[in-house]
C-alpha cells in the first residue's frame, strides 16, 4: 500500500502501521547500486541502498549530516580520511560538510538517515 498525501500517491513509502522488514524491501541486482527513498520531508530523507560487491560511492560532501546504518553486509567508509568498516546492526555518523565515500566490500544494504538542519 503506497502512502497517500493531499491526493499525491507515493509509491515509494512505506505501508503505515505495518511492520516491514527493511532489507526486504530492496533486491540487490548484479553489478549495481539500488536505492529507494522511503520518506522525504523539509526535514530530512530516508533512503535504503543496496550495493553489489565492489560498488561504492566516490567522494563527496552533502550540507548536512548523514547517518549510515548497515542492514547487511559490511561497507568500507572513508569519512575526512578515516577508514571505518561498519557492518549488519552498526550505525556510522558522516558529518555535514566533510568530505566522504564509501565502497561495498562484499554485498551490503544500508538505510541513510540525512538529517537536515534548521
Amino acid at each position: 500500500m503506497a502512502l497517500e498525501v493531499k491526493g499525491v500517491t507515493d509509491p515509494a513509502a512505506l505501508p503505515p502501521a505495518q511492520v516491514v522488514k527493511l532489507p526486504d524491501q530492496l533486491e540487490y541486482v548484479a553489478g549495481s547500486v539500488v536505492s529507494r527513498t522511503l520518506a522525504r520531508t523539509n526535514g530530512g530523507t530516508l533512503t535504503l541502498f543496496a550495493f553489489d560487491a565492489g560498488q561504492g560511492l566516490s567522494e563527496h560532501t552533502s550540507p548536512f549530516d548523514a547517518f549510515v546504518q548497515v542492514l547487511d553486509g559490511s561497507v568500507d567508509l572513508t569519512i575526512g580520511g578515516k577508514e571505518v568498516r561498519a557492518s549488519a546492526g552498526e550505525t556510522v555518523l558522516m558529518p555535514a560538510l566533510v568530505p566522504h565515500a564509501l565502497r561495498a566490500a562484499g554485498r551490503f544494504k544500508m538505510l541513510l538517515t540525512l538529517v537536515r538542519g534548521s
